[in-house]
């Protein structure tokens, strides 16, 4: 077997940090921390209900992507495309429901192992960079901090994506400062890129061109930006997204326009935009995505403040860093950020794409300013491991006992309920649309604010079972007095039972 590393001398593999050394007592410690970390995600996986509406919204478009056969274009509902997203998350969740059955698992087990690819091309990354120390703390810090811990199993475009701008990240670093093989890697950077494509769309391409061009000028390093073989790269890029984005457009025309000018920039400058079709915009002060960042960092970015103290030890290790390293990971932890600080319309979760820089950075400078952490660190980071997973341990208990109590907006309860009275139980819901309740219906639901319709129920020659709102049962209480029964509460909703069919 080949090494990858063959083609660049070995002088060339330089410690970019500070030396680190743990003990093997510490390393038995974090490794059993990431084990407990994945067991509560998979318990996670399979008790955690899916909750409105985003990722509710996104697995019944998976699950009616394996209903319909139809792996080109993903349907918002039965016969109209979702044109917000592009599929390659969705593939996965399809996927996994084929092999693993329709369900929160099958749903969820591939999101949850591009997570682990994530952690992966962190670990070899750093560890090449500064080594197996670093590079093991690393990806505990990553794998616990709050958004990264919560998303790794999370039916959504944003892992996916992280994935390929990782992917890319690590492969042009790679590539260009010679700890790794050349031709592998800057392939790997354009085969990130397409990842970034069919996750996200040209979002991804900008979240992580943009700490490149940065960061080469800064480091003195345009002439090595040939050696990617940018020709013959995008080529593979190409090969891997346009036969989907042209076979979207041909199936369904006017998804490029929408996609690529309503998603991409009328969904971030304009506030509150009414354009979108599947949803609506989420207004917010622009530059707050700086905050969420630091939220969804947690517990680690009480770390990054202890550093500050230390100000005179922290420039000292930036001073010294000749290989560019901890700039390159300032740029990719600022990216996203950057990016989306002018934007009216965000969510926590677009700081995702920072998170694993932050990580590696957070590491290597306190290797720099303080070297191993002491006893003290060493307890607060194993309390906060312990913290998040047992966070997290209690949380998917009693979202799986009764999420009512955590007020989620989840159906699979209520339409398990109905179901215990009548395996083949139709539903009909008063007001708006529920995701959760289609899939757990398997799409056997209709939405409607017609009162005919409800007239219409006892006629039908099936078993009914009517959901209101609790703010709608006084309106339709007389309405249904005479057809249905009060099953009782679930969270906001009144269920109604129609007595079985003579």
């Amino acid at each position: 077997m080949v090494s990858i590393d063959a083609d660049f001398p070995a002088q060339r593999r330089t410690v970019a940090t500070a030396p680190f050394s743990l003990s093997r007592g510490d390393r038995r410690v974090l490794w059993a921390g990431l084990a407990a970390l994945l067991a509560v995600r998979l318990l996670a996986m399979f008790w955690l209900p899916f909750i409105d509406t985003t990722e509710a919204r996104y697995a019944e478009i998976a699950r009616k992507m394996v209903e319909s056969g139809d792996w080109i274009t993903p349907q918002f509902a039965y016969g109209v495309p979702f044109w917000g997203k592009p599929p390659l998350h969705t593939w996965l969740s399809a996927l996994g429901m084929q092999a693993f059955g329709v369900g929160p698992f099958g749903a969820r087990v591939f999101i949850l192992a591009c997570a682990g690819a994530v952690l992966g091309l962190i670990h070899t990354w750093v560890r090449r960079n500064a080594g197996a120390d670093q590079a093991l703390l690393a990806i505990v810090v990553l794998a616990s901090s709050a958004l990264f811990f919560g998303a790794s199993a999370f039916v959504m475009t944003d892992m996916v994506m992280v994935l390929g701008t990782v992917l890319s990240m690590v492969a042009f670093h790679t590539a260009l400062t010679g700890t790794g093989g050349r031709v592998f890697w800057r392939r790997m950077f354009f085969v990130g890129l397409a990842i970034g494509l069919l996750a996200k769309g040209p979002v991804a391409t900008i979240i992580t061109l943009i700490p490149l061009a940065l960061w080469l000028p800064l480091a003195g390093r345009w002439r090595d930006l040939s050696a990617l073989r940018w020709r013959s790269g995008l080529v593979i890029t190409a090969l891997l997204t346009l036969p989907w984005y042209i076979a979207a457009e041909i199936k369904t025309p006017g998804f490029l326009h929408y996609f690529l000018i309503g998603e991409h920039f009328q969904r971030f400058v304009v506030s509150g935009w009414q354009g979108d079709l599947y949803g609506s915009g989420h207004a917010r002060p622009k530059g707050i995505i700086w905050l969420y960042a630091a939220a969804m960092f947690l517990p680690w970015t009480f770390f990054a403040a202890a550093l500050l103290p230390r100000i005179h030890a922290l420039r000292a290790t930036l001073a010294a860093d000749a290989t560019g390293w901890h700039s390159y990971l300032a740029l990719s932890v600022a990216a996203p950020l950057i990016l989306f600080s002018p934007a009216a319309n965000i969510l926590p979760a677009y700081s995702l794409p920072a998170m694993p820089a932050a990580a590696v950075l957070l590491v290597s400078l306190w290797a720099g300013s303080r070297g191993a952490p002491g006893h003290w660190a060493r307890r607060a980071a194993l309390v906060s491991v312990a913290g998040v997973a047992g966070l997290f341990v209690m949380l998917t208990l009693i979202s799986h006992i009764s999420p009512q109590i955590l007020h989620l907006k989840t159906e699979r309860d209520l339409v398990a309920a109905a179901r215990q009275h009548d395996p083949g139980m139709a539903f009909t819901y008063w007001g708006n649309r529920s995701f959760s309740a289609e899939f757990y219906t398997a799409g056997k639901v209709v939405f409607t604010t017609d009162p005919g319709q409800i007239d219409a129920l006892a006629d039908n020659g099936i078993r009914d079972a009517l959901v209101v709102s609790e703010n709608d049962t006084a309106e339709l209480a007389t309405l249904a007095a005479s057809k249905f029964l009060p099953l009782g509460r679930f969270g906001r909703r009144i269920l109604f039972i129609e007595e079985a069919k003579k």
